[in-house]
Order: structure tokens, then C-alpha cells, then sequence
């Protein structure tokens, strides 16, 4: 298992920076999760993510058949980290 610090590390290799933009290439910057659903993703933040998680299999962190191009709604619901904002002017008052 890979502690933060060697996630952090990897993040931040040329080899990742390398694969990462493969895998756009390949998925033709879209969201391959909305692309599933029948939806067309273009204009949002892109994240490139791995289907078995790299904390846990670390030995798949390069491997393209492991990575899949996700936008950043997607990829936080599938890691249970989507936080609805609150919007702070649904009780003003509205001309």
C-alpha cells in the first residue's frame, strides 16, 4: 500500500504527467463515465483516474488499461467526495 507521500510523488513524475495525457488523447478528452450514460461532457475539468485505486495497486499505476479520463463531478462521486455547495441568495429577495 502506498502511503500519501509516495501517491503525492507520483502525482507530481514526469511518468505520470506522460501516461496522463495518453489517456486524454485516447478517451478524446470526454468523460467516459458521462460517455456511459449517454451524455456528452465537453468543457469541464478533466481528471485522469485509476479504476483500481493507485493506494492499492500501485503495480497498475502506469498501466492504460487501468486509467480512464473522468470530469471532476464524476471522479468525486465515484471517491464519495461530492459536497453540494450551499447557495447563499436563495432567500433574497428577487425583483
Amino acid at each position: 500500500m502506498l502511503s500519501k507521500q509516495e501517491r503525492t510523488a507520483f502525482y507530481k513524475s514526469k511518468e505520470w504527467r506522460h501516461i496522463r495525457e495518453q489517456v486524454l488523447k485516447r478517451d478524446n478528452f470526454e468523460c467516459q463515465e458521462c460517455k456511459r450514460q449517454g451524455k456528452v461532457s465537453t468543457d469541464k475539468r478533466l481528471d485522469v483516474d485509476h479504476i483500481l485505486e493507485l493506494e492499492y495497486y500501485p503495480e497498475l499505476a502506469l498501466d492504460l488499461d487501468n486509467l480512464e479520463t473522468l470530469d471532476f463531478e464524476c471522479h468525486n462521486r465515484k471517491h464519495n467526495r461530492f459536497v453540494k455547495k450551499e447557495n447563499k441568495w436563495k432567500n433574497d429577495e428577487r425583483w
